[in-house]
């Protein structure tokens, strides 16, 4: 199936379409044609993820998913930046801008990596005060 830029075609009418959009730009549009900053940052996403994993510990399974989902989105992200200079967005659920998958992982994966900070942040706390 071809889709044309801006066509959208609903999967349940006015909750979920899927909506082909080329965004220029980060999260929302900002920033549009800033490949060179986009390109920079991922790449130096991509390999301080790389670094942090190799040295995380195999028990911290949280840590390592949601570190593995950013990069895995990152990596996604800038693939369509290099090959189209913009990143295709396409999961439109009408209340919030189109967007893909893999900002999908890397917002689950930020998620997963602040609540096991956190979550351990708690437990240092609490083990000192004992």
């Amino acid at each position: 199936m071809l889709m044309y830029q801006g066509e959208s075609i609903p999967v349940l009418p006015s909750v979920f379409h899927l909506t082909y959009i080329m965004n220029p730009g980060a999260a929302f549009g900002i920033l549009p044609n800033q490949n060179v900053l986009f390109f920079t940052t991922g790449l130096l996403l991509i390999i301080g993820a790389l670094v942090v994993y190799r040295k995380m510990p195999a028990e911290k399974k949280i840590l390592r998913i949601g570190l593995a989902l950013v990069l895995g989105g990152a990596l996604g992200n800038l693939t369509d930046r290099l090959r189209f200079g913009k990143v295709i967005d396409f999961l439109d659920f009408r209340v919030w801008p189109v967007f893909n998958l893999a900002d999908t992982a890397i917002f689950i994966g930020f998620c997963l990596l602040a609540w096991e900070l956190l979550k351990d942040g708690v437990k240092s706390d609490e083990d000192s005060e004992h």
